[in-house]
């Protein structure tokens, strides 16, 4: 997911303040929290038990 499309996530999901200066993880983190999900994102090294995480293919990708 572009990040034009995570802070539009953002915005729906109630997320306060400028996230044009949060990096990508951050931002990911902050949705996370609002729908009172881990903010996990990017933790995992090898495994996720986070199955339907709408993040997920992304996050094992991601270096934290």
């Amino acid at each position: 997911m572009n990040i034009a499309d995570i802070r539009k996530k953002a915005k729906k999901v109630g997320v306060a303040g400028n996230t044009g200066g949060m990096k990508k993880a951050d931002l990911i983190k902050a949705i996370q929290r609002a729908e009172g999900n881990p903010d996990c994102f990017g933790t995992a090294t090898t495994f996720c038990d986070q199955a339907k995480c709408c993040w997920r293919e992304d996050c094992l990708g991601a270096k934290p």
